[in-house]
């Protein structure tokens, strides 16, 4: 996989050090966006699966006997 480097206030890394109990500031750093995006993917999933639901007909719903 391909790395890239980035510059962030020291401040900022050591809070998320802090936060996610992680002592390597690259550590800290890369679980937070590995758990940002996770997130986006959990979220998208709810949202398709909300809009799937809205096409399928209602199992519950009432249906007038035929015949």
């Amino acid at each position: 996989m391909a790395k890239v480097s980035i510059s962030l206030d020291a401040e900022l890394v050591v809070e998320v050090m802090v936060l996610a109990g992680i002592g390597s500031p690259q550590d800290a750093v890369e679980a937070v966006v590995r758990d940002y995006i996770a997130r986006g993917h959990r979220t998208e999933a709810r949202v398709q699966s909300r809009d799937d639901s809205r096409h399928e007909p209602d199992a519950g719903q009432y249906q007038p006997p035929q015949g």
